[in-house]
């Protein structure tokens, strides 16, 4: 922990919230151990349990993890506002940032003439007994599901994948409830678990997805929910695949009371078909964001799903934000039915595409296998992430640790190759080689 921050407090609650301010004031920066139990207790003449209690507090809420040997230390990105620095910083000079896992702006249509269509047609202000999901937005979203197999179902609306996401965990399960997620998996997603108050389950991932024997043992140990990325999984780019998916609905078959989420948030960007869990269990729901494709400032999502789960979410938000604008349903109406916009997907799908497929080649020839069917992203597994994201950092560029997506997972680098060009792979793959394999220090021998 900070030597600059002195925890205080007589009770369990006094001391929850003392860290608490320190990672809000970002005094206690992600990370950062706290001091083991025994050791704080003594500081502030408590009991252990009542120092116990506080750092069980700030799990639950999602502010600390608990790491074997290595203690209790403040989350990766825990659920609180940090005072200082929320924005991203700007990356060091002369340093490539390849951590972000966000598509290429440049890539992105434009919004501008769309908008201004939108401000022309505009006709009697919208009230709110008026508000909800669009008609002609249901319409479109259930033909576009379709046309990929998604099974016709009930359709809503949210803010994102993400926020689907949580009003489906919140509306089903409780604190203290397993979930069985991907790993490695999405860490905006376990951040969300953890800030839930519920416990995720590690689910081992290949080329193909969710691995069948894993999600057979995340049920049996009690996950109420299981949630599968079918395409572009973040950060492995996973893709389920047809056996994958036969093999899955099977086992799935056998839990009908499981609540099966998938998120096919990079959709149209995917350029590998669909091969949907939708209906294989009672309670499920399908995301699919338009964040990827069209744009990470359009919060919506479509939420298909049975009848009773999708009624949940669906009044949840009526009592909660009330509904997703319908400015952002007419804008993102507009841009699917454009056949220019999705001619203009159609080119950065294929641009993201030669830009993994080479980096991953790139790797194959010297001799370091890496992982990326779909999407932005390539992963890229070593021996030791951090000093491999150092030696990486030192060479010039920026790859997310591993450790911010694996729960029980071997350690591995995060590339998004959405800023590079393809005459960078050559380059980026010589680097992210000898990161892999640093050079011994000097004196070393075999």
């Amino acid at each position: 922990m900070s030597a600059r921050y002195q925890v205080t407090g007589a009770t369990a609650a006094e001391i929850s919230a003392s860290i608490e301010s320190g990672i809000r004031h970002a005094t206690l920066v992600p990370g950062d151990p706290l001091p083991p139990v025994r050791t704080l207790a003594a500081d502030l003449a408590v009991s252990p349990a009542t120092v116990s209690r506080a750092y069980a507090d700030l799990r639950r809420r999602g502010l600390v993890v608990t790491a074997g040997r290595h203690g209790t230390r403040v989350r990766p990105r825990p659920p609180v506002a940090a005072r200082r620095a929320a924005l991203r910083p700007p990356p060091a000079p002369g340093l490539r940032d390849l951590s972000a896992g966000e598509p290429d702006t440049r890539l992105l249509p434009p919004l501008g003439p769309h908008l201004a269509r939108l401000a022309e047609s505009a006709g009697t202000p919208v009230g709110y007994p008026d508000v909800g999901v669009l008609p002609e937005v249901a319409e479109a979203a259930r033909a576009r599901l379709a046309a990929d197999g998604v099974p016709p179902a009930e359709v809503t609306l949210t803010g994102g994948a993400l926020d689907g996401i949580e009003r489906l965990l919140g509306a089903h399960l409780r604190p203290g409830d397993a979930v069985a997620v991907e790993d490695p998996g999405w860490a905006s997603l376990l951040d969300l678990i953890a800030a839930l108050g519920m416990r995720p389950i590690g689910v081992p991932v290949d080329d193909d997805g969710p691995m069948v024997a894993g999600v057979a043992a995340a049920l049996a140990a009690g996950a109420r929910a299981l949630v599968v990325t079918s395409r572009a999984q973040n950060p492995t780019g996973a893709a389920v695949s047809a056996d994958r998916a036969a093999a899955l609905r099977a086992l799935l078959a056998e839990y009908a009371d499981l609540l099966l989420i998938e998120d096919d948030h990079a959709a149209e960007l995917a350029r590998v078909p669909l091969h949907p869990l939708a209906g294989a269990t009672g309670s499920w729901a399908f995301l699919r964001s338009v964040s990827k494709p069209f744009g990470p400032d359009l919060r919506l999502a479509v939420l298909a799903g049975d009848e009773t789960t999708v009624a949940r979410v669906a009044g949840r938000a009526r009592v909660g934000a009330g509904w997703v604008s319908t400015v952002l349903q007419r804008l993102v109406l507009s841009l699917w039915h454009d056949p220019a916009v999705t001619a203009s997907i159609e080119r950065a799908a294929d641009s993201y595409e030669r830009r993994r497929d080479g980096l991953v080649a790139a790797l194959a020839t010297r001799g370091l296998p890496a992982h990326g069917r779909s999407g932005i992203n390539v992963w890229l597994p070593v021996a030791d992430e951090t000093l491999a994201a150092t030696v990486l950092r030192d060479a010039g560029w920026l790859a997310a640790p591993g450790a911010l997506y694996r729960i029980a997972g071997p350690p591995a680098l995060r590339i998004t190759v959405s800023p590079l060009d393809e005459e960078d792979l050559p380059a980026l793959a010589d680097a992210l080689a000898r990161a892999a394999r640093p050079a011994p220090p000097a004196g070393f021998s075999a």
